[in-house]
């Protein structure tokens, strides 16, 4: 396995896991992939469809799936640590590769990056995994209309699934980490895809947030690296960034007065005030 870190931005980074022996029989697959290959292909087929109830299921869909954080869909492209996995990673029977520029990426920090990617968002994952649940039983009317499938209660399943997946890759890789089954391997591939001599990823909130990877080099990325499925991975990310930053700078166009102004205007609305009492009093 191949875990990649993409950085979006000098503040933002994809992490992107690349299985290179996926099972590909039955007899391999969990009851939860084989569900996930179910649904995967309805949805191919609702997505054939020119008109009808499938058809806007499928567009408001894909609106809603855009929307669900990069960092989730990273996450979820992990796979969960099971027994058969932890065995052929202890005895090195599987490799995981940790994949960065290193024009971009100091190396030593590519694994504190990681660890970051894989811990922050956990809370967040569980407290929307136990909402998903409790929100279930209250999808239980939608069911009885006729020919429309349940749609809430699929949503909810879904999203509840989303987030236990995304638990299980970030968990996956905190004990590949506390292993130390991770290799690091700074990829010249990476630093030319990337713009020469281009800003390297920071943490410090002083230094204005930059662009690192655009629309236009997604397909070069995907072609380059021999992963179509990153294509969609990067374009929703890229779009995310790009929402982001967007809302950024339309919120510091907002004008705050700074203390010293504030002072002035208390100071004038001070004067008017006595002016006004002064002549009141003559």
């Amino acid at each position: 396995m191949r875990i990649y870190l993409l950085p979006l931005s000098t503040r933002r980074t994809l992490l992107y896991a690349h299985r290179v022996h996926i099972p590909t029989t039955d007899t391999n697959q969990n009851i939860a992939d084989k569900i996930v290959g179910f649904a995967a292909k309805k949805w191919a087929e609702y997505e054939k469809k020119e008109s009808g109830w499938q058809r806007k299921l499928v567009d408001y869909g894909n609106h809603a799936f855009r929307r669900i954080p990069y960092e989730e869909w990273g996450l979820k492209s992990i796979p969960p640590l099971s027994k058969r996995r932890r065995a052929e990673e202890l005895g090195g029977q599987d490799d995981v590769e940790l994949v960065f520029p290193g024009a971009t990426i100091p190396a030593h920090r590519a694994q504190s990056i990681l660890k970051t990617l894989v811990t922050e968002r956990e809370s967040l994952h569980r407290k929307r995994l136990m909402l998903s649940f409790v929100a279930m039983p209250f999808t239980a009317p939608v069911a009885i209309l006729p020919v429309i499938p349940n749609i809430p209660f699929f949503y909810l399943a879904y999203r509840a699934w989303s987030h236990w997946r995304a638990i299980s890759g970030g968990k996956h890789v905190q004990w590949l980490l506390e292993n130390r089954l991770i290799k690091d391997k700074p990829s010249e591939t990476l630093d030319h895809l990337y713009i020469k001599d281009g800003p390297t990823i920071s943490d410090s909130l002083d230094v204005k947030e930059q662009i690192l990877l655009t629309q236009r080099q997604v397909r070069n990325f995907s072609n380059t690296l021999n992963i179509p499925e990153l294509e969609v991975e990067l374009e929703r990310a890229i779009w995310q960034v790009e929402q982001a930053l967007q809302k950024g700078e339309e919120a510091a166009k907002v004008h705050v007065p700074s203390p010293s102004e504030k002072s002035k205007d208390d100071g004038k609305e001070k004067d008017v005030l006595d002016a006004g009492e002064k002549e009141k009093k003559e």
